[in-house]
């Protein structure tokens, strides 16, 4: 199949040239068409499969088809994102895709100052890729305007509402057109609270899967190495030794364990960067931007990461502390393994996430390759019994305790500032940064969130 039988526009098939696209993917394939044909669309597909263009391309050419003239043009389209990185991302595609279209657009996230994307939305755009917190900011302040929208994209809804954004979500589609408006909706899962938005701001939706849920792509090889807490960073600097050119993404549990682990790593003379919540948008920027130009090779991150790096053949992910949710490990090692090239996932457990690695590898229902790494042979072996240890943060409340959840300077889930400090209804994009999965885990373990990006 190519993108031609799928009915794109010159323009577009052009630029997809341009970037070396050759053919589509199926999840391309199967919603292409559909949305080119105005229907509402929930899409599933796992990561790294190119939701990006299945939504993006055909997005564009209805835009097009309906074109303007030069005066000022009222937003058309509004695609929302759960992080700033994942944003910025896809403007860059919906740019890169529509460089042969007169369609303009602007990407609007917290963590920046509000000055270009005030000029941005005074002087029209077609097209607004946003966060949800930043965008009801300018909601609030009246300077968007979102009465004329006709295509309206959840990418990665999933991650939004683990992210808390359900309340802000609902406030903006409340806001947009009720008649003749097509929504979007893409996602790794098709969770119940997934469908019931659908059910709630959708007409009569399609439905396309192309993966089962929560599966990791067929080339990413995976490797567990048991090891003790206090061995983890030796170990990891050997694996990195092994090839000290190779770029590597490290996931960390904490923002703190994150720079602290660069720290060491740069004392060791490897090259690194953190990325979490509590850097600043130029820091996660250009962190970000050296990795993908290997001006760095290690990236260590927080879960804020897991669904905003798109970097090409990236040969290896390694868990440096394993996820609280199981399901973030998809998520996380689908960073490699994209587009048809191989990839490595390597985990490093200690005793204590025992009970981690048991939830992961039912999750995946296969069994992951868990072998001692010489001369870092764990002093207690490790278990995934139903007895298996987890981590404190993981483990229950008494029964009738609400978990305490902690609040943040970013505008995260948990205890709100003073109202002096905060308007009424007010959401801040640091909104994009929430603590991931706080519901989904009380609900699940009962347990306290911990220091998430």
């Amino acid at each position: 199949m190519s993108f031609e039988s799928l009915g794109l526009a010159p323009a577009l098939l052009r630029a997809l040239s341009e970037q070396g696209y050759t053919e589509p993917t199926p999840i391309q394939a199967a919603a292409i068409p559909l949305v080119l044909k105005g229907a509402d669309l929930m899409a599933a597909a796992q990561t790294g499969t190119g939701k990006t263009a299945a939504f993006a391309l055909p997005l564009l050419q209805r835009l097009n088809e309906k074109a303007l003239g030069d005066g000022r043009r009222p937003v058309r389209a509004l695609v929302l994102t759960p992080t700033r990185e994942l944003a910025a991302q896809v403007h860059d595609n919906l740019r890169e895709y529509g460089r042969h279209l007169r369609l303009s657009s602007t990407v609007i996230f917290g963590g920046v100052g509000m000055g270009n994307q005030l000029t941005a939305l005074r002087r029209g755009v077609d097209i607004i890729v946003a966060t949800p917190g930043r965008l009801i900011d300018h909601m609030q302040q009246r300077s968007v305007d979102l009465s004329k929208i006709d295509v309206l994209v959840l990418d990665e809804a999933d991650r939004m509402l683990d992210m808390g954004f359900l309340p802000a979500l609902k406030r903006i589609l409340n806001a947009l057109p009720k008649q003749n408006r097509q929504t979007l909706l893409f996602s790794a899962t098709f969770a119940p609270e997934i469908k019931a938005l659908a059910r709630e701001f959708m007409r009569d939706p399609r439905e396309v899967s192309v993966s089962p849920a929560n599966s990791v792509a067929a080339l990413v090889t995976h490797h567990v190495h048991p090891v003790d807490a206090e061995r983890k960073r030796d170990l990891l600097l050997h694996i990195l030794s092994i090839d000290s050119r190779r770029q590597t993404l490290v996931f960390s549990r904490t923002k703190h364990g994150a720079d602290k682990l660069v720290r060491h790593l740069e004392v060791s003379g490897i090259r690194a960067a953190a990325i979490h919540g509590n850097k600043s948008q130029n820091a996660r920027t250009k962190a970000l931007s050296d990795f993908k130009a290997n001006k760095i090779t290690v990236l260590v991150a927080t879960d804020i990461a897991a669904r905003g790096i798109d970097i090409d053949q990236l040969p290896v992910v390694i868990n440096y502390d394993l996820p609280m949710v199981a399901e973030d490990y998809v998520h996380r090692i689908g960073r490699t393994g994209r587009a048809g090239s191989d990839g490595q996932a390597i985990s490093l457990v200690s005793h204590d996430e025992a009970g981690l690695l048991r939830d992961i590898r039912r999750l995946l229902k296969d069994e992951l390759n868990v072998s001692d790494m010489a001369g870092y042979e764990p002093s207690t072996p490790l278990r995934t019994d139903a007895a298996a240890p987890r981590p404190k943060q993981a483990q229950r409340q008494p029964q009738g305790q609400r978990p305490q959840r902690s609040g943040s300077r970013d505008g995260k889930p948990g205890q709100r500032p003073p109202a002096t400090h905060r308007p009424h209804g007010h959401v801040n994009n640091g909104g994009s940064e929430h603590a991931a999965g706080n519901k989904r885990r009380r609900q699940r373990r009962g347990g306290a969130a911990s220091n998430k990006a």
